[in-house]
């Protein structure tokens, strides 16, 4: 549900630099077609960027345009808003609006989202952070490793240099020029299997979960945390690898080195001016109905959701988190209801409508073939893995593309996981012998397509199970 991956800008510019189209050119990197989806969140994005540079008390009361997005399953909403957050290295989540219930009911607290995406950015910036000590961490759990493997020669500790006899400042040499020659092996792997004995910190602490009546909320109190006097203290001798204690130590010095307080601070901070919430199935809970049943809560769920929206402040164990410039951007098929049959409050809460079209046969030929992570470029690679050399010819492009739109238009419409569905099924004989196949360079050719696929397109009640 939760995905944060670091930055993809490839290019020299800052995020700071980047003007909508440049946005949209590397959404196009990703993402084929919705250029007016694409279009609405690249403005949103520079938006964000432009209030930043305003005065704070006019900045405070510019609010983020909040974005709907309409359009069936598979064309892209996700991964728009999924591709944006990367691009700006956003704290970035991804809920389910049907997931959540009016207050009373059985289900998650809608206020919940904004908690986990303080998670998410605490991770995000703690991960920074390790990046920034590992120079230093590494160095520390070097001299420890060494300290273990040749312990450092006591007496001398506290002697000063020009007070050691001839024959220690001898063996003080000798020591040195062995710990030099043990790094050299230490850093080349060649010491990995030694076995170290070194003082390990218990880490079993309890921790409860708290039911309350907004919901269940698993808010984990660490005990250790509460009574240290009683947790802090436990520790045990352990054998293991160097290489096993060098992963271990590095844990131990990355948290002497980190400043979780700062750390906290700076995750709040990013959340409420950079954080990106990405509500799908909005069209589950549109409707006002006024009566009894399985969705009395619907309305209940909008209001919930507009103040969190609105703007509020949530309570997290992190602290305040104030969601006024969060940009909520929400998605939906809305095949049976309509935007319009939102609340009217949350209605104004998102001023930009966009539509995204359904997807044609060229869009799926693009899609096979034009993005940096494009499906036949993955199941080549997954292919090469075994020594295969995997070719799809142009027809058979063109044939796996009109598979998928002719499934899709007499099936339920899914729209670009359905060529998941089909290259599964034209590449499930080559997949499975593929250790054993003594032809290494299999081509993949429209006659191959068809013959996978012919019979279980034609028979409609079959394509419905398979594809």
């Amino acid at each position: 549900m939760v995905i944060y991956l670091s930055g993809e800008i490839e290019d020299t510019l800052s995020l700071d630099e980047l003007t909508p189209r440049q946005i949209v050119a590397e959404l196009d990197k990703h993402v084929v077609g919705q250029t007016a989806a694409k279009r609405a969140v690249a403005v949103a994005l520079r938006n964000r960027m432009r209030r930043q540079k305003l005065p704070p008390d006019l900045a405070q009361d510019v609010m983020p345009k909040n974005i709907i997005m309409i359009g069936s399953t598979g064309i892209g909403k996700t991964e728009i808003a999924r591709r944006l957050a990367r691009l700006s290295s956003s704290p970035f989540m991804k809920v389910e609006a049907s997931k959540f219930t009016e207050v009373g009911y059985v289900g998650r607290d809608v206020e919940s989202m904004i908690r986990d995406l303080v998670e998410i950015a605490v991770d995000m910036v703690r991960a920074e952070k390790v990046d920034e000590i590992a120079e230093k961490a590494e160095q520390n759990v070097e001299e420890r490793i060494l300290d273990m493997l040749l312990p450092p020669n006591k007496p001398h500790a506290a002697t000063a240099i020009d007070q050691i006899e001839e024959s220690d400042a001898a063996a003080l040499d000798t020591y040195q020029r062995t710990r030099e020659k043990l790094r050299k092996q230490l850093r080349d792997g060649r010491l990995d299997s030694r076995i170290v004995e070194l003082e390990v910190r218990e880490k079993s602490y309890p921790s409860f979960e708290i039911y309350t009546n907004q919901g269940i909320e698993e808010m984990d109190i660490n005990l250790k945390d509460m009574m240290p006097g009683l947790f802090g203290g436990r520790t045990k001798m352990r054998k293991m690898r160097v290489d096993e204690a060098i992963e271990y130590l590095m844990q131990e010095e990355e948290q002497k080195l980190i400043d979780m307080d700062q750390i906290a601070r700076i995750a709040v901070e990013r959340v409420e001016s950079a954080g990106i919430i990405f509500l799908d199935e909005i069209d589950k809970i549109a409707g006002r109905e006024s009566g009894h049943g399985p969705d009395v809560s619907r309305e209940g769920v909008q209001r919930d959701i507009l103040p969190i929206v609105e703007g509020t402040t949530v309570n997290s164990k992190y602290g305040m988190v104030k969601t006024d410039h969060i940009l909520f951007i929400a998605a939906g098929a809305f095949h049976v209801s309509k935007p319009s049959d939102l609340i009217p409050e949350l209605q104004g809460r998102f001023p930009i409508r966009v539509e995204l079209q359904p997807l044609t046969i060229e869009d799926f030929k693009r899609i096979l073939t034009e993005p940096k992570n494009a499906l036949l470029k993955q199941y080549v690679a997954l292919m090469e893995t075994e020594g295969i050399n995997l070719e799809f010819t142009p027809d058979a492009i063109d044939s796996i593309a009109n598979f998928a739109f002719r499934v899709n238009e007499t099936t339920e419409d899914i729209g670009a996981r359905r060529l998941q569905t089909i290259l599964e099924k034209v590449l499930d004989e080559i997949s499975f012998d593929g250790p054993d196949l003594k032809e290494k360079h299999q081509v993949i050719n429209a006659a191959y397509v068809n013959g996978m696929l012919a019979e279980i397109v034609k028979n409609e009640d079959l394509s419905r199970y398979i594809l």
